[in-house]
């Protein structure tokens, strides 16, 4: 964790949400107690700030101050409202593309997909405030700077994100292997909303049941699996593939 990213102390962390400044996620040392602490726990849930319980061990591991039981992470980029980018992409003209990681959590594949999309030309990435990869320094240098310039979105719950994206008249693709058809067999030169899933659980199946399709790649070896962002870059080539010869 960069420590330019990163804030320690419970009442530094309180101001840090307070003042609006984009947390990516806390650090809360396990059965820590405390009117202060209580005073963190409602800040976060009313922003509804990722945070998780960890071991005093690791807090002592991202930093040799005194933490006083909590480490938050700040982005070092701002999100986007979802609303706003689908409607200024869909004024624009374009032919949208947007790209939904699903609980996407390592935040190495993060980077790597955000630096294929930026070089496909996707309009924004639409992740998930709960349970997605942090937008870190790992984040940073993998996706080579790339994470300045894709706008990302932080929504509420996946499915709601596909329901506002249906009803903007962008067609929802699940990459999952539930399906008979390959990417081949589908159409990406409408205004397309990709869905890739997490790095061991895939698409959610709730998922899975409210997209219009759902595409898989072609698989000869005998893993039958590919990284998630291997995966993520077929997919965006074969948008890009299909848009170029239509």
């Amino acid at each position: 964790m960069e420590k330019e990213n990163q804030i320690f102390g419970i009442r530094a962390i309180i101001e840090a949400i307070q003042a609006g400044k984009e947390i990516d996620k806390v650090f809360i040392q396990k059965e820590s107690q405390g009117e202060l602490m209580q005073e963190l726990m409602k800040a976060m849930k009313k922003k509804n700030i990722n945070f998780s319980y960890v071991p005093v061990e690791k807090l002592n591991r991202l930093t040799s101050k005194n933490h006083q039981g909590a480490v938050a992470t700040i982005s070092p980029v701002s999100f986007h409202d979802i609303e706003t980018l689908v409607t200024n992409i869909l004024e624009s003209g374009k032919t949208p593309l947007f790209l939904i990681l699903d609980q996407l959590s390592d935040a190495r594949n993060f980077g790597a997909i955000i630096r294929t999309a930026e070089c496909t030309g996707v309009d924004g990435i639409i992740v998930q405030k709960q349970g997605s990869a942090p937008v870190n320094g790992d984040t940073v240098k993998t996706s080579a700077g790339a994470v300045f310039n894709v706008p990302i979105c932080k929504v509420e719950h996946i499915k709601d994100a596909i329901y506002f994206l249906q009803a903007s008249g962008i067609q929802t693709i699940a990459a999952t292997e539930k399906t008979d058809n390959t990417i081949y067999d589908i159409s990406f030169t409408e205004p397309t909303a990709i869905i890739m899933g997490s790095e061991d659980r895939g698409v959610n199946p709730s998922v899975l049941k409210i997209v219009d399709h759902k595409a898989k790649l072609p698989m000869y070896g005998t893993i039958e699996s590919l990284n998630v962002s291997v995966a993520c870059g077929a997919f965006l080539y074969e948008t890009v593939r299909q848009r170029l010869i239509k």
